[in-house]
C-alpha cells in the first residue's frame, strides 16, 4: 500500500483502538474544513478519515496489515463515507462536542410548569401567621385516560415511519463523501409512537384543567413579595408527567392605622398642646389589643414613643419588631375671648409675651453637605 495509515494518524502499528480513536479525534478537531478551509487541509482531512475508517474496523485493518486494499470493496473511496463510514461521522461529532449524539424517541411524559397565585392578607395575619384556603385553577391528570392520552380500550402504537426511533435519517453527498443527517420524525413528532384514537376528554394531552381548593399555611412575619412554595401543586406535565410547584406570592393590604417598615410598625398620634404640656395617657388599639401610651409632660411635636415588641414577628428567628408612636402637637387656630385671655395670662406668667425665638441654620440637603465637606467647612 502506498499510504501508511498509521503514519497518517501518528500512531504505532500496535496501537490500541482507544489510542487510534483519540488520535483521530485530535486531528479531526484541527483539520476539519469548518475550522480550516484551506484546500491542502481538506485533502489532509480526507486522509485521516480514510485512515481511521480502515484502522477502526478490525476486518479492514486486517486486510490492510496483510497488504491488501480494504477500501476497494467499501464503496466509499478514500476519505469517503461508505457503508462503514457513518461511524466516522459520529466520531467527528464526538471530536467536536465530546460524545456522539445519543438521540432517540422523546418521552411523552414531561414535568409540568410551575404556577403562581397572588394572595392578599391583612397586617395582623402577616404579623402572626394564619391558614388560608385558596382556589387554584391548574392542569391535572386526565381521569379518563390516566395520563396516557389514548382513548379507553386503545393504546399508543409504534410509528411506522421511524419504527419507534423518533427520528428519520437522510443521506446526502458532499465533498467529504456521503453524510447522514437526522431530524425528528414528522409523523410522530419525535415520540416514536402515535396515538390513533386520542382520549376524547383531554384530546391526547393526558391532562385537563380543574379547579381545586388548597390549604396554605402562612408563616408569621411574611411581607409583600414573600413567596411560599408548595411542591408538586403546580401544573401536571404533558402525558400525565410530574407536577411543577405552586408559588403563593403574598400581598399585604394597607392598614388603616399602622404603616409597616420592615418588622416595625409606625403610627402618629395628634395631641392638643395642653395635653402635650401637661402629659396624659392615650388609648391605642395595637395588634395585641388595647394599650395606653404614656405621654410625658412637655412632649414636643416630632418626638416618638417606642412600644417594644409590639410590631411584626421576625420571619427568621424569634422576637418581634417595635411599634413606634410619633407625636404631633396641634396648636389651636381659633380661640374664643376667654381662651385667649387665659393664654395671655399664661404667657405673661411665663415671660413669653414677646418671645425672641431661637434661630438655627436651615436643614441642609445632601448636595449642600457634600459641597461644604469639599470646601472644608
Amino acid at each position: 500500500m502506498a499510504t501508511d495509515y498509521y503514519a497518517v494518524l501518528g500512531v504505532r502499528r500496535d496501537a490500541s483502538q482507544e489510542e487510534i480513536k483519540k488520535a483521530f479525534r485530535r486531528l479531526a478537531r484541527e483539520l476539519h474544513p469548518d475550522v480550516n478551509p484551506d484546500p491542502k487541509t481538506q485533502e489532509r482531512f480526507k486522509e485521516i478519515n480514510a485512515a481511521y475508517e480502515v484502522l477502526s474496523d478490525p476486518q479492514k485493518k486486517q486486510v490492510y496489515d496483510l497488504g491488501g486494499d480494504p477500501l476497494s470493496q467499501a464503496g466509499g473511496g478514500a476519505g469517503g463515507f461508505g457503508a462503514g463510514g457513518f461511524g466516522n461521522f459520529s466520531d467527528i461529532m464526538d471530536a467536536f462536542f465530546g460524545t456522539a449524539s445519543q438521540r432517540g424517541p422523546r418521552s411523552r411524559t414531561r414535568r409540568g410548569q410551575d404556577a403562581m397565585i397572588r394572595l392578599e392578607i391583612d397586617l395582623d395575619e402577616a404579623a402572626f401567621g394564619t391558614t388560608k384556603d385558596i382556589q387554584v385553577d391548574t392542569a391535572v391528570v386526565c381521569g379518563t385516560c390516566s395520563g396516557e392520552g389514548a382513548a379507553p380500550g386503545t393504546t399508543a402504537q409504534t410509528c411506522d415511519m421511524c419504527r419507534g426511533r423518533g427520528e428519520v435519517s437522510q443521506v446526502t453527498r458532499s465533498f467529504l463523501g456521503q453524510v447522514m443527517t437526522s431530524r425528528p420524525c414528522p409523523q410522530c413528532q419525535g415520540f416514536g409512537t402515535v396515538v390513533p384514537t386520542p382520549c376524547p376528554e383531554c384530546a391526547g394531552d393526558g391532562r385537563v384543567r380543574s379547579r381545586r381548593t388548597l390549604t396554605v399555611k402562612i408563616p408569621a412575619g411574611v411581607d409583600n413579595g414573600t413567596r411560599i412554595q408548595l411542591a408538586g401543586e403546580g401544573e401536571v406535565g404533558p402525558g400525565g408527567g410530574p407536577a411543577g410547584d405552586l408559588y403563593v406570592e403574598i400581598h399585604e393590604l394597607p392598614h388603616a392605622q399602622f404603616q409597616r417598615r420592615g418588622d416595625d410598625l409606625h403610627c402618629t398620634v395628634t395631641l392638643p398642646m395642653t395635653a402635650a404640656a401637661l402629659g396624659t395617657k392615650v388609648p391605642l388599639e395595637t395588634l395585641d389589643g388595647l394599650e395606653e401610651v404614656d405621654i410625658r409632660p412637655g412632649t414636643q411635636s416630632g418626638q416618638s414613643i417606642p412600644l417594644h415588641g409590639r410590631g411584626v414577628t421576625h420571619l427568621r428567628g424569634g422576637g418581634r419588631g417595635d411599634l413606634i408612636v410619633h407625636v404631633e402637637v396641634q396648636t389651636p387656630n381659633k380661640l374664643d375671648p376667654e381662651q385667649e385671655r387665659l393664654l395671655r395670662e399664661l404667657a405673661k406668667l411665663r415671660g413669653e409675651e414677646r418671645p425672641l425665638g431661637q434661630f438655627q441654620p436651615g436643614q441642609q440637603g445632601l448636595f449642600s453637605r457634600l459641597k461644604d465637606a469639599f470646601n472644608g467647612r
